[in-house]
Formats: C-alpha cells, sequence, structure tokens
C-alpha cells in the first residue's frame, strides 16, 4: 500500500481544485493543470484537502494511488511556484541565444541548432552559456530540458557539450604516447 497517498493532500490559499467525475483540475495564481483519474483511483475535495483512494485491492490500483498522488502535488506545487532547470554549455564556440521565443544553439556542428519553444514552457538565456527552462508543468519542463542536454551531451575528455547544473561529468584520462 501507498505510503505517500495515505495522508490527504492540504490545498493552499490561492489555489483552487475541482473534481469533475474523473478529471482533476488544479488553477492557480501561475495557470491551471488537469489530470484524468485511471478507474482504479477516486479522488474528493473535503475541508480544504483532497483524499485519493483506490477503488480496489489490484496491484494497478495501489500502484497509480501513490503516482496519483504525487502528480497532485506536483501540479498544486506547479500552479504556486512553478518548476525551473538550468542547463549550462561548455566549450569554445558554444553558446545559446534567443531569437524570438526560440533557441540557437551553437555546439559545435557547423550549422546552428534552432529548437522551437513548446507551449506553456519559457527559455530564458541570462549568459551565453546558461540556458534557463521553466513553467508549471513538471514533466514538460524535465522533457524540454532533456531534449536540449540531447542534441550535445557532455563527452568525458573534455568535458565539452550541455550538462545540467550541478551534473558531475566523469573525465577519462586522453590517450598516451
Amino acid at each position: 500500500m501507498s505510503r505517500i497517498a495515505k495522508h490527504p493532500i492540504k490545498i493552499p490559499t490561492g489555489v483552487d481544485i475541482k473534481v469533475n467525475g474523473k478529471k482533476v483540475v488544479v488553477k492557480g495564481k501561475m495557470g491551471e493543470l488537469s489530470l484524468t483519474l485511471i478507474n482504479d483511483v477516486s479522488a474528493e475535495v473535503k475541508d480544504g484537502t483532497i483524499i485519493l483512494k483506490p477503488l480496489s485491492t489490484a496491484r494497478l490500483a495501489r500502484d497509480m494511488w501513490g503516482t496519483t498522488a504525487s502528480n497532485v502535488r506536483n501540479m498544486i506545487k506547479g500552479v504556486t511556484v512553478g518548476y525551473q532547470k538550468k542547463l549550462l554549455i561548455e566549450g569554445v564556440g558554444f553558446r545559446a541565444a534567443l531569437k524570438g521565443k526560440d533557441l540557437v544553439l551553437q555546439i559545435g556542428f557547423s550549422h546552428e541548432v534552432n529548437f522551437k519553444t513548446p507551449l506553456g514552457i519559457e527559455i530564458k538565456v541570462p549568459k551565453q552559456t546558461e540556458i534557463e527552462v521553466s513553467g508549471i508543468d513538471k514533466q514538460k519542463v524535465g522533457q524540454v530540458t532533456a531534449e536540449i542536454y540531447s542534441m550535445k551531451p557532455p563527452e568525458p575528455y573534455k568535458g565539452k557539450g550541455i550538462r545540467y547544473e550541478g551534473q558531475h561529468v566523469r573525465r577519462k584520462e586522453g590517450k598516451k604516447k
């Protein structure tokens, strides 16, 4: 049984949660997110909290009970504070810039790489070697960050490429003569 979902989730002030059948809608100062529940999990709003319950004792119901609780918590945090991830670019001549809302990367290829910013995501470039991805949907922010990272992951010999802030790149020793 899930220990995460056993406790009711407190709804902070400024957040409005509505449950319409199998759809949970969370509204806050930063925007609105929705989640469709699976058939084995139910939700109800009571006394400033949202209570999730499994409808059966099947393994899927128990697994999705905790997952749904985490998703609802992430939605509440997203509409109140939002999510942000940073990427760092390392390498001679490697840099990022914004052209309108799109991200333009020069990362060692013979051409510039253009990345279209999806809806609900904001990309900032405070320095040429830093990229900040932010939004209210945790999954979307992580996905966009991973897509940018995958364009040029850090290589182990010189550490050149795009890496997450705080990521340690294991370095290898080069060839010996």
